[in-house]
């Protein structure tokens, strides 16, 4: 079963995209999801819709943060997303007047709903900029997917720099 990694893809993105001023264009931050620029945009739709991020059409446009990092947490990237499913495990529906299959859907149900509300605690917590590397690990350039070169260029200026 494959994994769905848009939550991943994307927190990565919008990480690189605090680092610049300038907007990234669609084809530079779809490689660095390993998509194309298409799949990108539709995949960005909820984050721009939300308010976390904006893009612009034509020369000098592109996506760009609509809030600073620390003002924008895990869970509102997770919902922007459409809430996609966090666990792949599934209750048997074989056969429904089975009261062992009945009692075992319970306990899982249960069970995932509490680590459920658990994790999505957790993501409330935590802010994007808590996800940027330290000045003492590795240079955000290290990356080799594409964001650290726009069609064989450095990213544009970095913040601060």
């Amino acid at each position: 079963m494959n994994k769905d990694t848009r939550l991943s893809d994307v927190l990565h993105v919008l990480l690189h995209m605090g680092q610049v001023e300038e907007p990234l264009t669609s084809g530079v931050l779809a490689r660095s999801m390993g998509t194309n620029p298409a799949v990108f945009r539709r995949t960005m739709a909820g984050l721009r819709k939300a308010g976390y991020v904006t893009s612009g059409k034509g020369h000098g446009g592109g996506w760009q943060l609509a809030r600073p990092l620390d003002q924008i947490t895990l869970l509102a990237v997770y919902e922007a997303l459409g809430r996609p499913a966090l666990f792949a495990i599934g209750s048997r529906s074989a056969h429904p007047g089975c009261m062992i299959e009945r009692n075992t859907n319970a306990a899982l149900a249960g069970t995932l709903n509490s680590a459920q509300s658990l994790l999505l605690a957790r993501f409330a917590e935590v802010t994007l900029d808590q996800l940027m590397p330290q000045p003492q690990e590795a240079p955000s350039g290290a990356c080799g997917d594409g964001t650290a070169a726009a069609k064989g260029a450095a990213l544009p200026t970095q913040k601060g720099a």
